[in-house]
């Protein structure tokens, strides 16, 4: 029977909310930054043998238990590497979406030898390099925003899937939480230290992104020594789940796990 537990470990000075299921090589998965470990369900489904896969709570997001007080990328980076540690990796592959792709980065350039390899999906390597439609998502409150999210994230015929079938992508916050959030998030810039990030890397990016801008995920395949960009044509934010059997088959062939579990 296929590993698969849910629970709480003591990294650094957190409790953090895990999942972990399935053996083999370590793929850590980042997410976003209006989500929790809960969001790769469905992409973590697809994954299929050969991959461990472990999801986690950021600060103040899922069950994680952080002080109340301001952090930033590198923080979160640090918390990454915590985690690794507490479970006894010594080194791992790192898969994260929007701004979880943003920590995966701060990792690599603060911790490189713990990052086997970065997957960089729906990510940028600036926020500034954003759109407005992201302030506006931000400014939005919980329920507006899980109304709104669905055209951001997902192709029309995506959308018509998510009414069907809904898939939760958003986690509630208080606005204290969302408030410390959307300030580290403000704060990601990494597009001048994009050329010390050596860790072999695949970025998956939808063409039509309309919160990170496919522009980012070009400079970072420009930048990056060791990055490939594949295209998904027409692909909004939220690929890792309305493209997950195209996302996980390049990630399976990425990490380089034979067969389809």
């Amino acid at each position: 029977m296929t590993k698969h537990q849910e629970e709480t470990v003591r990294a650094g000075a957190l409790d953090v909310g895990i999942i972990d299921s399935g053996d083999g090589v370590p793929l850590v998965l980042v997410h976003g930054g209006e989500s929790d470990r809960t969001q790769f369900a469905t992409l973590r489904a697809r994954l299929g043998a050969g991959i461990r896969a472990i999801s986690y709570d950021q600060r103040d997001s899922g069950i994680t238990v952080n002080p109340p007080t301001p952090y930033t990328p590198a923080v979160l980076a640090d918390d990454l590497v915590a985690l690794l540690d507490a479970l006894g990796l010594r080194r791992a592959h790192l898969l994260g979406t929007s701004f979880g792709g943003a920590v995966a980065q701060h990792v690599a350039l603060r911790h490189p030898a713990r990052v086997a390899s970065l997957l960089l999906v729906a990510t940028t390597p600036s926020f500034a390099m954003g759109s407005e439609a992201i302030d506006e998502l931000l400014n939005m409150s919980h329920e507006e925003r899980q109304r709104s999210a669905p055209g951001y994230f997902f192709t029309p015929e995506g959308q018509a899937e998510q009414r069907a079938r809904p898939t939760r992508t958003l986690t509630r916050r208080t606005p204290e939480q969302s408030a410390r959030r959307h300030e580290a998030a403000r704060q990601h810039e990494v597009r001048d230290s994009l050329g010390e990030i050596t860790a072999p890397t695949l970025i998956v990016h939808g063409t039509e992104d309309r919160l990170a801008p496919y522009d980012g995920a070009v400079l970072m395949e420009r930048r990056m020594p060791n990055a490939e960009l594949r295209s998904i044509e027409g692909g909004r934010h939220g690929i890792a789940v309305e493209f997950a059997d195209t996302v996980a088959h390049r990630v399976r062939e990425f990490l380089g796990v034979n067969g389809h579990g």
